[in-house]
């Protein structure tokens, strides 16, 4: 559904705000113009590029409705740019053309239609068992008009069978120890899981060993992305698939660890 532009503005505070209106059942949300300092409207215009405009509604819906039903805290609604949608739109330097992916726990949509926003070629599934979100999510993606993503209310688990993709990402879902339980099965061989961490990202990496070789992951790595633009920069646990033989081993079964890229590092705190 394209989204018309009538849209009233006010001020609140000393900040703009944009006023939701109503086109039939569901509430519409025009871009409401991007604030903060010079550098946070430099780096969002960089990242989004001509996609901004979209973004910015995105971000106009999440700091209305998303803070009213409960997706993300009211003091989040001030640094939605630097600390939500800058901070996923990086990953997308770490995902190949045309992917596949789906993201699991998808909540608010954080970091899925963030990607979806920032790289059209991507071909999403928002994977999120709670009736509520996947209601918000649905909006999102009508509201939005993209057409690349796909909304699926369902756990992970239960939905193994069902995808072989690309790339798996997530961001605030669980421990890796169990997020690799989850997001494993989904991927082809040779395919990705992308988890967005915080500090404890080498450590979760270290807990999840057992797991991982399990699973006969090929490789594990941590990464920063989004350098110069989110500070600090963006850290994830990416974790190649294995071939499906070795990814459905027996719970005893002795492997050879994962080997960790050597461009592997710690988050600097």
């Amino acid at each position: 559904m394209a989204v018309g532009a009538a849209l009233g503005e006010a001020v609140i505070g000393g900040v703009q705000k944009a006023l939701p209106f109503h086109s039939g059942t569901l509430r519409v949300y025009a871009a409401t113009p991007l604030c903060g300092t010079i550098r946070t409207v430099g780096i969002a215009s960089e990242v989004f590029g001509e996609t901004l405009p979209v973004a910015e509604r995105y971000a106009a819906f999440l700091a209305d409705a998303g803070v009213e039903r409960g997706l993300i805290g009211p003091r989040e609604a001030d640094r939605l740019w630097e600390r939500h949608l800058i901070n996923c739109a990086v990953v997308a330097e770490a995902i190949p053309a045309d992917a596949q992916v789906v993201d699991i726990g998808s909540g608010a949509g954080l970091p899925g239609i963030v990607l979806a926003i920032v790289r059209p070629d991507l071909r999403i599934t928002l994977l999120e068992p709670l009736l509520r979100r996947t209601t918000f999510l649905d909006e999102c993606v009508e509201m939005l008009d993209l057409r690349n993503v796909e909304v699926r209310r369902a756990r992970a688990e239960d939905v193994t069978k069902e995808f072989s993709v690309d790339v798996a990402t997530a961001r605030a879902v669980a421990p890796l120890e169990r997020l690799a339980k989850w997001a494993l099965p989904l991927l082809r061989p040779g395919g990705e899981l992308l988890a967005l961490k915080g500090e404890r990202a080498a450590a979760e990496l270290d807990e999840a060993a057992p797991v991982l070789q399990r699973f006969g992951v090929r490789e594990t790595e941590l990464l920063q992305v989004g350098r110069g633009m989110v500070d600090p920069p963006t850290t994830l646990v990416r974790v190649v698939a294995g071939r499906p033989a070795d990814r459905s081993a027996a719970a005893g079964r002795r492997q050879s660890a994962p080997r960790r890229a050597g461009r592997s590092r710690k988050r600097s705190s």
